[in-house]
């Protein structure tokens, strides 16, 4: 692995992980601006994964990522026990969840985000 040379700005960063969670087949990728809501993180990325097998990819390939692009990877919690995995990045959050759990709770109603995403609407 190489780090990157020059610093990333948020918005590329914020890309780059997107695509790292797309080339390894997570889906309905939402990214949210937290700022103003909490002092935890700026953002939130939360996407699903279709098992928790996946999950534990989609975690390892960000936490690389960070690496290569010299960001901090502050921790990770949910690897053993499945189903949701958050990435702590310390100005990004990535929330990795199975879609049955990203229904249940619904983070991005939590933080305000109303728009759907495509195939996690609830079933009726």
């Amino acid at each position: 692995m190489t780090r990157l040379k020059k610093a990333l700005s948020m918005e590329d960063w914020l890309d780059r992980l997107e695509t790292v969670i797309r080339d390894h087949h997570g889906d309905g990728i939402v990214r949210l601006d937290v700022r103003g809501l909490t002092t935890v993180a700026d953002h939130f990325l939360i996407a699903s994964g279709t098992s928790d097998r996946q999950l534990r990819t989609l975690a390892e390939r960000i936490r690389e990522a960070a690496f290569e692009a010299g960001r901090i990877v502050v921790g990770s919690e949910g690897e053993r026990t499945g189903g949701w995995i958050l990435v702590d990045l310390d100005d990004v959050i990535v929330h990795l969840m199975l879609p049955d759990l990203r229904r249940l709770y619904q983070l991005e109603k939590l933080w305000g985000w109303s728009e759907p995403v495509e195939g996690l609407q609830p079933d009726g």
